[in-house]
């Protein structure tokens, strides 16, 4: 058979790191329903890395990503697979409100896309004028996600060049990537509490409000104007989902099945495979590194001045995050919380700038069971809080909390726990310390063991400006021909729906250096009627439906593909 007709072989290496399984399992299916043979190699005995379950006794956790946002790009995703996430079994159930906040005064505020709800909520700390100012953030917040999407997440950008783009160049300075998200939202909100409301979720990606970059209030108009999602079951479902149509197509999963290298050409210019730890080699005509970035170039791959630089590159934060199995419900805990520090900008200091545990910590706290009630046994609750906090330090994993001595891991975990215990008693008056039957802890080291996280960074490397675009580690490696990246620390970036988007962006790469079309298009009837059904969901919470407010599943459409 000649080359041109032989089928391509390609492997997929999932390491681990937030948002790899994710982009590896797509990534996958993807080229898979192109006609490659693909095979994946995890090191775990589960697919999903940090978007995975947590079991204790009927109890179920989400170890990693808790809410579903830019619920549209994952109906993109499935319709390109050619399918639905109906279909494949995944429910999505709208969570309403989006959160409750908790100041240190006992005072609290609700995120909601109900419109007439927000417009209460802002006029009570910002006056009459404050709703038409919020307006004024939607808007602009409005723009940062279209111009985002269509500019940034589906376009890829691989060489300096790219950013010279007339399409994307003449919307640079819309994006405000040289201000602050904070500084931003200082602009509309004239109180420093609704000034913090509004830029909490840089912590999504792994930075301080007063260093992320404008363009990130992208999150906010997501949530405000798209909601947030659960899917039932837990948020591996969508894992579970991909691997199976995956598995459809021909794919090969490998768990517990760590490497110990990439094999490549005897010059080291080009990928052939790879070698495992037992030394068995698989060779392939392409190889997709879904591994934590740094440690892939550092681990995985030949020593090389650029491993030693990304390993100098600016990391996003840790955290410390506790799984409860509580012997009640906690009612004064909606499904999502969020308890924020009186020292706003210091507690983000000592994460982002000394790499500690916050004196007073910024938390968020997630009860699964308000939205899928399969989360815990009858009349219970299970609990996550996740505690953001630095990463580990480049010379010793061992420190943290103060940088002159070894970490206590123990004192460390007993601060971040106090200090939940007492905001969330003193904040709503619920005490929560004595109904807790088990606890599991994930801790910055334990993130690094478990997921080959570089410094136990969760989110990948920082998203500042010069660590994004044209900047941000490139989908190709530059020196080593058929060697592809996916995931949190390459473009476009970290989160669970952007590494979605990052696998069509690698997939479409690894096409076209085959001469292959992608066997999916822009539209599709399976991907409007899918938007239709959010669209619904989503107005019918603006305009406060309560047959939305139950957290009913919302059913998303079958799909008529063109292709496949």
């Amino acid at each position: 058979m000649s080359e041109k007709r032989r089928q391509k072989t390609a492997i997929v290496v999932v390491e681990h790191l937030e948002g790899a399984g994710v982009g590896g399992v797509a990534t996958a299916a993807r080229l898979a329903k192109a006609g490659f043979q693909v095979t994946v190699f995890e090191k775990n005995n589960f697919t999903g890395g940090r978007c995975s379950l947590l079991h204790y006794e009927g109890y179920r956790f989400d170890q990693g990503p808790s809410l579903l946002l830019l619920p549209n790009l994952f109906a993109e995703a499935f319709r390109d697979l050619g399918t639905t996430l109906e279909d494949e079994g995944v429910h999505l159930m709208k969570c309403e409100p989006n959160y409750n906040l908790w100041f240190g005064d006992g005072e609290s505020f609700v995120l909601s896309t109900d419109v007439a709800r927000m417009k209460t909520e802002i006029e009570k700390w910002e006056g009459k004028d404050g709703f038409e100012r919020y307006l004024g953030f939607l808007q602009e917040a409005h723009q940062h996600y279209e111009l985002s999407v269509t500019h940034v997440l589906k376009k890829n950008f691989t060489s300096i060049f790219s950013m010279a783009r007339p399409s994307f160049l003449r919307h640079l300075l819309r994006l405000h990537p040289f201000e602050s998200i904070y500084s931003r939202a200082s602009r509309y909100f004239w109180t420093e509490r609704l000034r913090r409301v509004f830029t909490f979720g840089s912590m999504y990606m792994g930075m301080s409000p007063f260093d992320a970059p404008g363009t990130y209030s992208l999150l906010q108009y997501t949530e405000l104007a798209e909601g947030i999602w659960y899917p039932r079951g837990g948020f591996h479902r969508v894992i579970e989902a991909l691997v199976k149509i995956g598995e459809r197509y021909g794919v090969n999963y490998r768990l517990s099945t760590p490497i110990s290298s990439v094999k490549l050409s005897p010059d080291g210019k080009t990928a052939q495979g790879v070698t495992l730890f037992s030394g068995e080699t698989f060779t392939a005509d392409v190889v997709i590194i879904n591994a934590d970035l740094v440690y892939a170039y550092n681990n995985l791959l030949p020593r090389s001045p650029r491993a030693k630089a990304l390993e100098k590159r600016s990391s996003s934060c840790s955290s410390i995050s506790f799984y409860w199995a509580m012997d009640c419900i906690i009612p004064e805990l909606a499904a999502h919380n969020i308890f924020l520090a009186d020292d706003y900008r210091e507690s983000f200091d000592d994460i982002f700038k000394l790499q500690l545990i916050p004196k007073q910590p910024s938390f968020y706290v997630n009860v699964p069971t308000r939205v899928d009630p399969t989360a815990a046994p009858d009349g219970k609750d299970a609990i996550v809080v996740l505690v953001p906090v630095g990463h580990l330090l480049d010379d010793g994993a061992d420190r943290g909390l103060n940088p002159q001595s070894k970490q206590d891991w123990d004192a460390m975990i007993k601060k971040a726990r106090d200090a939940v215990f007492s905001s969330i008693e003193g904040r709503t008056g619920a005490s929560i310390s004595s109904h807790i039957i088990k606890e599991l802890v994930n801790t910055p080291r334990s993130w690094k063991d478990a997921f080959n996280l570089d410094k136990g960074a969760i989110l990948g490397l920082s998203h500042s400006f010069f660590n994004v675009l044209s900047f941000r580690p490139s989908t190709q490696h530059s020196t080593i021909d058929r060697l592809y990246f996916v995931g949190a620390s390459t473009h476009p970036g970290t989160g669970v729906p952007i590494c979605l988007a990052g696998s069509k962006v690698t997939s479409e790469q690894v096409l076209k250096a085959f001469g292959a079309e992608a066997p999916w298009g822009e539209q599709g009837k399976g991907f409007t009627k899918d938007r239709r059904e959010i669209d619904r969901a989503v107005k019918a919470s603006l305009l406060g439906d309560e047959t939305i407010m139950d957290y009913e599943p919302i059913r998303l459409g079958a799909v008529s593909p063109k292709h496949g």
